[in-house]
């Protein structure tokens, strides 16, 4: 089983394109500093262009990108940061089981107050970090995620990128089937229909799969 933390599971640009993240950002929170360690962490690839981006840092710049478009500024982002690593002792703070609980209190107190809102103006950002954190999956017995939902994929079919299954490839939470094995067939031609059965989805699922797959290539 592919090492979470030491072993690079995507590249940068990959990690970029699975999280709707422009990859100037990106680089710029992989050489980003908070309490002393990267923003988001990386390794040394095997060899030039091979995967460098550990499964622990798609997480840490999901938990960003959220932070991010909640309209924080980086300098709050980082200060947030800081004090979630430095409260639960680990450079792996951001994504630590317990920032889907404590965390949220921290990054209230830390980003932009209790009383402050979301972009939106409505929702207490206490709600909307703890909507945003609960597409990060935990198994019982471990401190630090196991999956990552993808939220530009539709509900009726959930599609998550998952260590243990597809290489870092964006997979189907239900089958882990690779979400473009089931896009290369219906791009060759194959009817909804047969693609359902081959991989035991229903004729929707797939339908809803591939126009949401369109959706995302239109607008990179």
């Amino acid at each position: 089983m592919i090492d979470t933390f030491t072993e690079g599971l995507i590249t940068p640009s990959e990690t970029a394109s699975h999280l709707q993240i422009p990859q100037s950002t990106l680089r710029s929170w992989l050489q980003g500093k908070a309490a002393g360690a990267p923003l988001v962490h990386r390794v040394e690839p095997v060899r030039r262009g091979q995967p460098s981006v550990p499964f622990v840092a798609v997480a840490e710049a999901y938990v960003l990108r959220s932070l991010r478009e909640l309209g924080l500024r980086m300098s709050e982002i980082r200060e947030a940061a800081a004090a979630v690593r430095d409260a639960f002792d680990t450079p792996y703070g951001l994504v630590l089981r317990r920032i889907a609980t404590d965390g949220v209190d921290i990054f209230v107190e830390h980003g932009l107050g209790d009383l402050r809102r979301a972009r939106d103006g409505q929702a207490p950002l206490r709600e909307v970090v703890a909507d945003y954190l609960r597409y990060l999956s935990w198994n019982a017995d471990d401190e630090f995620p196991v999956s990552l939902q993808l939220r530009q994929y539709p509900q009726a079919v959930p599609v998550v990128i998952d260590p243990r299954f597809g290489h870092g490839l964006p997979v189907i939470e239900a089958n882990r089937v690779p979400v473009k094995a089931v896009t290369d067939l219906w791009e060759a031609g194959e009817s909804i229909e047969d693609i359902a059965y081959e991989y035991d989805m229903e004729p929707d699922q797939v339908d809803a799969l591939c126009q949401a797959v369109v959706r995302l290539a239109a607008f990179p």
